[in-house]
């Protein structure tokens, strides 16, 4: 096996590496889709701790979500990491269930999924999605504008969270600039209130921050504004447990923190078919069962 307060609240800056079938294009990471059947796409990555190292700069450095690489290294200190210690780095991963095509964003990983069948490419971007209570919605949508410095003008769901809070009124808007909680492009999805922006803060990607919206690193929203047609198929899911059969008769699983409330109260259910998928190995459920109960967002290889 390998394992392997609104406004306040926006919250980089990012750099990239390369890594095995992965490469850049301008700043996007982009994964050469694997070949129908098959789910599994980079791979696990270790980071050596040096002086002047915290999660967030690492979480920036290798483009993954805070989040993730604090499940993916549970017990380490996430401001002050051992020195000369080594953690995982979250960059292997198993695709979600669902066609490729458009703008998949997968609330439990808070990855976004940009596949291109036609170029047998997918470039995956860690994501900021609404935090508990307001919470990105599962849906199907698309890209119907795209703006370019963007002016922020809160709700009135908001404003008026806001004034409950601290008892003033909440501005009404925000220009263009470095205050501009939208960072400087901003993808409307639909008819709805709801963007794909970016932000002007280093802090809240690849968390639940927002008030529902999605959040990427400044680079990574300039690429997808860039490269990504209108009318572009969006769909928000909810897979906290994802399998795969790949080459060889190998088997994955990886397994992430349900969001949602029915989820959450549940933990991550053992459906039928994740029992007929792991078998009926006593040692391989051993060390499964706290993974479930406790989820590190990992690649895990079943032995065979």
């Amino acid at each position: 096996m390998y394992i392997s307060n609104e406004i306040s609240n926006f919250f980089v800056h990012i750099s990239f590496i390369t890594l095995l079938f992965i490469s850049f294009l301008t700043n996007a990471t982009e994964y050469k889709l694997p070949e129908k059947g098959f789910r599994l796409i980079g791979v696990e990555q270790n980071h050596k701790i040096i002086k002047g190292d915290y999660f967030q700069k690492i979480a920036e450095q290798y483009n993954v979500g805070f989040l993730a690489l604090m499940a993916a290294n549970p017990g380490v200190d996430p401001f002050l990491p051992e020195l000369d210690s080594g953690i995982v780095i979250p960059s292997a991963m198993l695709l979600p269930y669902i066609k490729r095509e458009g703008i998949v964003i997968n609330l439990p990983e808070l990855r976004l999924y940009y596949f291109l069948p036609e170029e047998n490419k997918v470039h995956v971007f860690p994501v900021g999605i609404g935090r508990e209570g307001l919470a990105t919605p599962k849906v199907t949508s698309y890209i119907s504008s795209k703006r370019k410095d963007p002016t922020w003008r809160p709700t009135a769901a908001m404003r008026q969270r806001y004034f409950e809070k601290h008892g003033k009124e909440m501005v009404k808007e925000i220009a263009a600039g470095p205050n501009n909680p939208f960072g400087k492009y901003a993808l409307r999805l639909g008819t709805s209130e709801y963007l794909i922006h970016g932000t002007n803060q280093r802090f809240g990607i690849g968390m639940r921050a927002s008030s529902g919206c999605i959040r990427l690193f400044d680079d990574d929203i300039k690429w997808l504004f860039e490269n990504i047609p209108l009318n572009t198929k969006v769909r928000i899911i909810e897979q906290p447990i994802k399998m795969s059969y790949e080459s060889g008769g190998r088997r994955f699983i990886e397994i992430h923190s349900p969001l949602t409330v029915e989820n959450v109260a549940q933990k991550n259910v053992i459906t039928s078919a994740i029992k007929n998928f792991v078998g009926k190995s006593d040692s391989l459920w051993q060390k499964l069962n706290p993974i479930f109960d406790n989820p590190q967002g990992l690649i895990i290889e079943l032995e065979q």
